[in-house]
């Protein structure tokens, strides 16, 4: 193999971008953990009451005096950029545009406060962000940018791999700087014993009350060999991650090393959330691609629900499509009731005028479910709705949602930009059954 071949392969072969995607929900979470927690000692954290320090090592100055002069205002304008980002960036909603914004905002409370988020831990996380910035591939997968796109099977779509390269190396780079500052910064780790030490400060500082800890503060050179094996530990596992052969017994490796990191110490939420997703990326995603298709498969082999909708509504069409998309295993078979001659055969309670009014599904089971019944059904099925699973089962949401739902078929020609709807079955009056008036 060429260096431009080993080069190619390893940052421009085209793969698919599912486990990226994923990991822009984990990033997601790791920044709101982070920093909403912040937000609600604002006079002490941010506003012009707090007790604020700078970093001149990472802004210019010109720039930390600019964000120092911000009146509250402006401050809590930034608050209101960095939840909506945050939340668009989550839903995937312009899923770039929004990685920009929640990092410019983040940057800003950086700048405005290094006191209370100036952390070795934030930087990394911030440098995670920008590299997010550099691409849109996050948003092909599991959220509202696939919705838009409406393409099913979005899951393998093929990008060049780069992104996740640098995430990769990023996360790299990061336990082998953390294992070399053992051996040469101040406290060395081979000349000292920085980890017995560790053993006994008090309860409330950076080391939990774990089991063995007294143990530990009993055994000097115990802590020192501990010390050690954690120094061979960050500098051997990245290998294990890039190697083919030793890459899944590496990542299980290393998300039990962060769950003991944050069992054992006062660590930030960026150690318990973020570097466990960051090593899921070595992950092949053709395997997770495989796992799906299997998947896929089965619930085929197992039987499908099928989905009564009617074809001849723009907007009925357009949610089938959004739907097709959202079914990550392929649980629902969608049914235009126009083509099906023989609607009792489906199901004994079935009628077009049925079908024309609400949707119908009709589970493997043979259970039946229209309108917003139908649609908490699939809350169950489809990952993308699952977080609305609480939402559309909570008391009383069964008779909003439905007078909701009877709204939106009344006016379906309201709700679809194409003119069509306007001359077809959307624009015409239906009568709904008699169990949903």
């Amino acid at each position: 193999m060429t260096l431009y071949q080993f080069w190619h392969r390893a940052f421009f072969a085209r793969r698919s971008s599912v486990n990226l995607s994923l990991f822009r929900l984990a990033l997601a979470w790791t920044i709101a953990a982070h920093m909403l927690p912040s937000f609600f000692q604002m006079a002490d954290n941010y506003l012009s009451t707090a007790f604020k320090t700078q970093n001149p090592y990472c802004f210019p100055a010109p720039l930390l005096q600019l964000v120092a002069a911000s009146p509250d205002a402006v401050v809590w304008a930034f608050v209101g950029l960095f939840s909506l980002s945050l939340a668009a960036f989550t839903l995937g909603w312009r899923s770039q545009l929004s990685c920009l914004l929640l990092t410019l905002s983040c940057y800003y409370f950086y700048a405005l406060n290094n006191y209370h988020i100036g952390t070795l831990s934030f930087d990394i996380l911030l440098v995670t962000l920008v590299l997010m910035c550099c691409t849109q591939d996050h948003g092909d997968f599991f959220s509202l940018d696939s919705l838009r796109a409406g393409k099913d099977r979005s899951y393998r779509r093929l990008r060049p791999y780069w992104i996740q390269r640098l995430l990769q190396l990023q996360l790299a780079v990061t336990f082998w700087g953390t294992a070399l500052s053992k051996m040469t910064a101040g406290g060395n780790w081979l000349t000292g014993n920085p980890y017995y030490a560790l053993m006994h400060y008090p309860s409330i500082g950076v080391v939990r009350d774990f089991p063995g800890r007294a143990w530990l503060a009993q055994h000097p050179m115990a802590c020192y060999y501990l010390g050690i094996a954690l120094i061979v530990f960050e500098l051997v596992i990245p290998f294990l991650w890039f190697g083919r052969r030793t890459r899944t017994i590496g990542i299980t490796l290393g998300i039990a090393f962060q769950v003991m990191l944050w069992a054992t110490l006062h660590v930030p939420t960026i150690f318990l959330f973020l570097f466990p997703s960051l090593m899921l990326l070595f992950a092949a995603p053709e395997l997770l691609v495989r796992w799906i298709d299997r998947q896929r498969e089965a619930q085929g082999e197992r039987g499908r629900a099928f989905l009564l909708y009617d074809g001849q509504c723009g907007f009925c069409l357009e949610s089938v499509k959004r739907l097709r998309v959202m079914d990550l295993l392929s649980w629902l078979d969608p049914l235009d009731f126009h083509r099906q001659p023989d609607l009792p055969r489906l199901h004994a309670l079935l009628t077009p005028e049925r079908c024309r009014s609400e949707m119908v599904l009709i589970e493997p089971n043979g259970q039946l479910a229209g309108g917003f019944d139908a649609f908490a059904r699939l809350t169950q099925r489809l990952p993308m709705l699952m977080p609305l699973f609480p939402f559309a089962h909570l008391p009383g949401a069964r008779a909003l949602g439905a007078r909701v739902y009877r709204w939106i078929a009344a006016h379906r020609n309201l709700l679809h930009r194409d003119v069509v709807c306007a001359s077809n079955q959307c624009g015409l009056p239906h009568t709904l059954p008699p169990s949903q008036n």
